[in-house]
């Protein structure tokens, strides 16, 4: 199936901590009132659980890829018939690896899913301690004829990691714990990778306040030449943003402006 347009949602909820079960809640009722032309969904990150900073905790709250969550992200993408991704505290099967991942996903409406483990953790705060960063490119998701790249809220600060080779990618999603004393950052970052690598930009960020600070109004959606498209306001920060790509525009700007065709190579990974 190839859509000239994607419909995407971006969904600023509030989430509790060390909670899956009032978390799960939410992300159900949430799903239900999406529009139901939407093609694509992005939750928070770390939508399940939140960011948890007590080693214990963390661990006891970590699940296998196949999990609860994964399950549950099944379930909705195939009823309503959208892609759905997001982020969750994951960990291998093995038992004897005690090492936890920030582990992106993007779960199509038939049940394939991709998984990528935030690169860039956080230095400010505990979770560069804790848990364990990715070794491996952001993946790049064919879905509905858009290709797709998953990403982790700090890995928006490095440009070349973010950067889109030979215009591999249409759409980046970020799901993100973005606090709002960070604001000003989060949303040029997005404009500027937005601008730099010709793709539209989805920031999804939660809603609601913790002890690093508040959340809301700071879910973006940015468009190819780098304007802001939507955003969540303050009013009604846990509500829904919604835009719509268009296949044509896209391609007609890269044309009118391609700069990827000069752009600098460089090495992923060492």
């Amino acid at each position: 199936m190839i859509n000239r347009s994607l419909n995407i949602a971006a969904v600023p909820l509030p989430i509790v901590r060390a909670s899956r079960q009032a978390n799960f809640a939410a992300v159900e009722v949430a799903m239900s009132q999406i529009r139901p032309d939407t093609d694509l969904v992005v939750l928070p990150e770390l939508f399940s659980t939140g960011f948890i900073s007590d080693a214990d905790t963390l661990r006891r709250e970590a699940e296998p890829s196949d999990g609860p969550a994964m399950q549950l992200m099944s379930r909705l993408a195939r009823r309503y018939h959208m892609a759905i991704a997001g982020s969750f505290l994951a960990k291998n099967s093995d038992a004897a690896d005690a090492s936890v991942f920030n582990r992106a996903f993007l779960m199509e409406p038939s049940g394939e899913v991709t998984f990528y483990d935030k690169r860039h953790l956080f230095s400010l705060s505990p979770e560069s301690t804790l848990l364990k960063a990715g070794n491996k490119p952001m993946p790049i998701v064919r879905y509905r004829g858009w290709n797709i790249a998953l990403a982790v809220c700090y890995d928006l600060r490095f440009p070349v990691w973010c950067r889109n080779r030979n215009m591999h990618y249409d759409v980046v999603l970020l799901p993100s714990n973005w606090p709002s004393s960070r604001g000003y950052a989060f949303r040029h970052l997005l404009i500027g990778r937005a601008i730099e690598n010709q793709a539209w930009f989805v920031g999804a960020d939660c809603s609601g306040s913790d002890e690093y600070g508040c959340y809301d109004g700071m879910t973006v959606i940015v468009d190819h030449e780098g304007t802001i498209v939507a955003q969540s306001s303050s009013e009604s920060p846990a509500e829904p943003v919604y835009s719509t790509a268009d296949r044509e525009q896209l391609e007609l700007y890269r044309r009118r402006m391609p700069a990827w065709t000069v752009a600098d190579q460089y090495k992923l990974l060492n």
